[in-house]
This record gives structure tokens, C-alpha cells and sequence, in this order.
């Protein structure tokens, strides 16, 4: 892959919209292009995290594993990051990821995220601000839902009272 397409694609994540271009730069310079066939596992639900990947071609397909069997929570095409809490912290995958098809993607080790952060204070406070912002969106959205969820509960404990009488 050539270092312009690599950088395009980076410039896709909203994650990575506050570095400048010479940022990119270094960041597709030193990150690690792979190449996978389909039905090939990025990774696996469990295991620990080191990296996120942002895909530049292909479909990767993203699987949660339970008792009942996987369930696909989605599909994701160039542009996307998958993994993107693995850049902050080591977890585990909370899901599967498999190639749909023969897909390329961009692998952003942790210690080269950090190490980016560290060299330019400014893009951390604008992450810190985005992602901020992001939890706040999460939080009145999950609110909004308790609210709903507490109608449907007040209105259905009102249905069973008018047919038990």
C-alpha cells in the first residue's frame, strides 16, 4: 500500500480528525499493513488488546460469541476502526472480527497511539474534548431510554390493573 492511500484512509476516522496531515504521516509510516483472506479472523472475542485497526478495503465482520452461538453485531468497510478502545487501554475483544472478503487494514499498535499523544499534547486535549463530548451523548441518549422504558413499564403496571379488576 502507498503511504498517500494510507494517510486518506486515516484521515477517514473520526477518531484521528484533530491530526494534521505530517501526523498521519508518521502514524502510517510506522503503522503495519496487513492483508487478509476472507473467512480469516482479525482477532478473536477474549483475547487482549494491543492494537486498532482501520480498514482500507475489504468487509470485516464483527461477531459476539454466547451460549446461544455468535450473533453479528455488524459490518464494517474502509474508513472504519474496529478496536478503538484498544488504543487507550489493554482489555479484551469484546468481540470477533473476520473478513468478509479479501480486506487490507491499517494495524495502530497502542504504544504508537500513546507515544503520538505524548509528542503532541494538543491532539490529546482535543481527543480528551471528542470523546467527552461522545460520553456525554452516551449519557443523555441512555437517559432518554430509562425514561421511555420507565412510561412502557408505569403504562403497562396501569393495563394489568384495569384487567385484574
Amino acid at each position: 500500500m502507498s503511504l498517500d492511500r494510507d494517510i486518506s484512509y486515516l484521515r477517514q476516522v473520526p477518531l484521528l480528525e484533530a491530526f494534521s496531515d505530517e501526523q498521519l504521516r508518521l502514524f502510517a509510516f510506522s503503522a503495519e499493513n496487513i492483508t487478509i483472506n476472507a473467512g480469516t479472523e482479525l482477532y478473536h472475542q477474549g483475547e487482549r488488546t494491543e492494537a486498532g485497526y482501520v480498514v482500507v478495503s475489504g468487509e470485516i465482520v464483527l461477531s459476539e460469541e454466547s451460549e446461544e452461538g455468535a450473533e453479528e453485531r455488524g459490518t464494517f468497510g474502509p474508513g472504519s476502526l474496529l478496536g478503538e478502545m484498544a488504543l487507550f487501554i489493554e482489555t479484551s475483544r469484546p468481540n470477533t472480527a473476520v473478513a468478509r472478503e479479501r480486506s487490507e487494514v491499517i494495524r495502530i499498535r497502542r504504544a504508537l497511539f500513546k507515544r503520538m499523544l505524548q509528542e503532541y499534547p494538543d491532539i490529546a486535549e482535543a481527543l480528551r474534548v471528542k470523546l467527552t463530548d461522545r460520553l456525554r451523548a452516551t449519557t443523555s441518549e441512555m437517559s432518554r431510554v430509562a425514561d421511555t422504558l420507565d412510561e412502557i413499564s408505569a403504562f403497562a403496571a396501569a393495563e394489568a390493573g384495569k384487567t385484574v379488576r
